[in-house]
């Protein structure tokens, strides 16, 4: 006797149409992130820019911010991606009802309300304080370095600039001349309707290159006469020894500016240096929920702590009780002024192999009180909180949902892009513990 097997009848037609709940079981993120949208999100700021009655109706705006912040979720980012998986997966077909947007739409979606996007961290961040998630009785801070939608390579030296910018003009010219010299050549060839003066193609490249290099170094010597006039005002102290190799108001030689991403940095992150941004997080204890976020250029560390302790009472209207952090926020001055806002902190005192500010920066009263806070709690200090909070955080972004590279460029936009990403990461914590 022949074994019976189940039915797989291809071509069979449905009497009734499925429903897209059932697409995916009922406790699937799709469905939570879909409902969380369209019942607990106040999507003002977009659809007031919807304010044309006339023409073709665009996709439900609701229905968009959904597949972007469930895309996030799954470690889906690009627009291309996001709309194949529209039409290939039955999660995403769940949470669209079967629409189909293309990578254009979607991109458009993203770029034009990118900012209103990143202002629904507020908002989540507040569905996580009501479920309880947020105690601010703890809260680390850190940062990671993510690598900008830029090459390294295709950053220049100031010292490389003044070096290419006469080497590039005489090439240009001396091609030109040739140009020049072929015009009656070219009419001979080309016929009278055209000029034969046209510059050919290769020599427009060389063109565009020359004229990025001079933008960026116009860029580079407004910064350094920016940085000689603020010296300028700060009162004078006498230093003894040679005078400095660069003159004031002149960038350093080994300045750089990025022609990709002028905004982005060369930076040191574990796996070498990399052309990015100093993403920063801080991390409730409670349940590892993000309770301030933002981006910087700086690779130190130690001008972002108060700005992101402010950040924390700005955004849930309470300060935190404790803040950790590591070696890199330590300073006097952050100390004193995590003591004027009666915050308790735990802040590494250690040594750093390439200190931003040097060791002065961690000496004073401030930073041996700090040192001597540290060395009596020993093993059970609350400084070891640091490392069980925001390290996993960072690894369930960047390893687990591989958002290892801003899509954006700019430090506005990239800053956007990091809330939207910081806000996934709380809604996926308030997933978890509906």
């Amino acid at each position: 006797m022949s074994k019976t097997f189940r039915p797989w009848q291809v071509d069979q037609t449905l009497l009734l149409p499925p429903s897209v709940h059932d697409f995916v079981p009922a406790d699937h993120p799709a469905h939570f992130v879909r409902d969380l949208v369209r019942e607990d999100l106040d999507l003002s700021a977009i659809l007031a820019s919807y304010d044309e009655t006339r023409g073709y109706p665009p996709y439900n705006p609701w229905m968009m911010t959904a597949l972007l912040l469930y895309g996030y979720s799954r470690g889906v980012y690009s627009s291309r991606r996001l709309a194949r998986a529209c039409e290939e997966r039955v999660d995403f077909m769940a949470l669209t009802a079967l629409n189909q947007p293309d990578f254009r739409t979607i991109s458009e979606f993203r770029r034009r309300h990118l900012a209103a996007l990143a202002d629904l961290f507020g908002q989540v961040l507040l569905l996580c304080r009501k479920a309880g998630l947020v105690q601010l009785g703890h809260v680390a801070l850190d940062g990671t370095k993510i690598k900008a939608n830029a090459s390294k390579h295709k950053a220049m030296s100031y010292g490389r600039m003044v070096k290419a910018e006469p080497e590039l003009a005489a090439q240009i010219a001396q091609w030109l001349e040739a140009a020049e010299a072929g015009d009656v050549a070219e009419d001979a060839d080309f016929g009278e309707d055209r000029r034969g003066d046209e510059l050919p193609g290769w020599v427009v490249n060389r063109q565009e290159r020359l004229d990025k290099i001079r933008a960026a170094k116009a860029e580079l010597e407004a910064e350094a006469r920016a940085e000689a006039e603020e010296d300028a005002k700060q009162p004078k102290k006498h230093h003894g020894g040679h005078k400095p190799k660069t003159p004031p108001e002149t960038p350093k030689d080994s300045k750089q500016r990025n022609f990709t991403d002028p905004e982005s940095r060369i930076m040191k992150a574990k796996d070498g240096f990399i052309q990015g941004y100093n993403a920063q997080a801080g991390v409730d204890a409670a349940h590892q929920v993000i309770v301030a976020q933002g981006v910087t250029q700086s690779a130190a560390d130690s001008g972002q702590l108060i700005p992101m302790v402010d950040a924390i009472k700005t955004n849930t209207g309470r300060k935190p009780r404790e803040v950790s952090a590591d070696v890199g926020y330590c300073s006097e001055a952050n100390l004193e002024a995590l003591d004027q806002r009666r915050i308790r902190g735990y802040i590494a005192t250690g040594r750093q192999k390439h200190p931003a500010g040097g060791e002065k920066q961690r000496k004073g009263p401030w930073v041996e009180a700090m040192r001597e806070r540290l060395k009596r709690g020993g093993h059970r200090s609350r400084y070891r909180l640091r490392k069980q909070l925001p390290e996993p955080v960072f690894g369930q972004i960047k390893q687990a949902r591989g958002f290892r590279q801003f899509l954006m460029r700019g430090i506005d936009k990239v800053s956007s892009e990091w809330a939207l990403i910081c806000t996934v990461h709380n809604i996926l914590k308030l997933q978890k513990a509906s």
